[in-house]
């Protein structure tokens, strides 16, 4: 008999004696997660290129720097894991953002009523119909490629790359191609560069929305339906789930996501950024896939998104910072999405094969 076994005593087949299976502590099965793997990358590269500039890469002002660009591409990449999780992709977001800023600020400045002197007289009114313009237009965006992918059944990848393009064309025409400036500088400094210590206040509203998705998926219904769907859209819909309406509301999350990203730009530069964000989808993309989140949906790791952004953005500060020409950062970037894809994909074939 084998050890690990028991009879009963009524004859009963044998069966496994579970309490001889050792369980791992918390704190070694968090370091075995490919999260935890990136986050120790993160660090070996920023030590890297602190000592490579210096130290002023370590500057409190590069640091800050760095919280702010990584703002805007952690809300981006979260809400592309919660979509790719139930198994759709959305390469729109970086579009989705830069038509909610034009929206955003074409509103403020439309209801602006300046004083002489350049400030607002009705500053409150301007600066909440700013927000609600930029969140408005992201879930609508997002509406639009909800209702194409759930509803039309078209692809998702080509739904989005469709909308990117009319996303993108729309800003430009509404922006008769050009940046819109002129906005309160209040949203700058009461927002946009303030700063709790050291951490900008747009980063703690990321690190906030980040938390809520990481409740989402662990400890809520939402999010257990989202696995579901990823894991087998067959058997979610033979359970009850209603799919078409579930990856609506996940379309409109990460368009409200967008949104908010939208308005943080606005209050970084106080003006539109309309070739600031070519490569946000491809930022978002690989900051969610290294950080362990599956292509092929049923898996989301929140945590993951975020070491997983942090490393796009210290790979694209540190060459910055060393002299390296901005075309080689690309190449960088597209490398370690194209490493993280196939690291996705071997670890999949594994699985497919035990």
């Amino acid at each position: 008999m084998n050890a690990g076994t028991q009879v009963l005593p009524n004859g009963a087949p044998p069966s496994v004696d579970t309490r001889a299976v050792a369980v791992k502590p918390l704190w070694l099965r968090v370091l075995s997660t490919r999260a935890a793997g990136i986050l120790v990358l993160n660090v070996l590269l920023f030590v890297t290129f602190t000592i490579q500039s210096g130290g002023l890469f370590a500057t409190e002002a590069n640091v800050q720097s760095l919280l702010l660009s990584a703002t805007e591409a952690l809300l981006l990449a979260v809400g592309l894991a919660m979509m790719l999780g139930a198994g759709i992709f959305d390469l729109s977001l970086g579009a989705n953002l830069v038509l909610s800023s034009v929206i955003g600020a074409k509103l403020m400045l439309a209801v602006a009523d300046q004083a002489p002197d350049g400030s607002y007289r009705n500053l409150g009114i301007v600066v909440v119909v700013g927000v609600a313009g930029c969140l408005g237009t992201g879930m609508l965006f997002g509406l639009v490629n909800g209702v194409l992918v759930a509803y039309l059944r078209i692809n998702s990848l080509i739904a989005t790359l469709g909308t990117l393009g009319i996303g993108n064309g729309l800003a430009y025409v509404i922006s008769d191609g050009a940046d819109l400036g002129g906005l309160p500088t209040e949203i700058q400094s009461n927002f946009g560069l303030l700063t709790v210590g050291v951490i900008p206040v747009p980063a703690i509203v990321a690190i906030g929305v980040t938390a809520a998705v990481f409740v989402c998926v662990q400890f809520t219904r939402f999010g257990s339906r989202t696995l579901a769907i990823g894991s087998s859209l067959s058997a979610a819909e033979r359970a009850g789930i209603r799919v078409p309406r579930h990856l609506l509301r996940l379309a409109v999350l990460a368009g409200l996501f967008a949104g908010v990203a939208g308005f943080i730009d606005l209050s970084h530069f106080i003006s539109t950024s309309l070739n600031g964000h070519a490569s946000d989808a491809l930022n978002a993309v690989t900051a969610a896939v290294i950080g362990g989140t599956l292509l092929e949906g049923g898996k989301v790791s929140v945590l993951g998104a975020v070491w997983g952004t942090g490393l796009a953005i210290i790979l694209q500060g540190g060459l910055v910072i060393v002299g390296v020409s901005s075309y080689y950062q690309l190449i960088a970037v597209g490398a370690v999405l194209i490493l993280a894809v196939g690291v996705d994909r071997f670890s999949y074939l594994r699985r497919e094969r035990a």
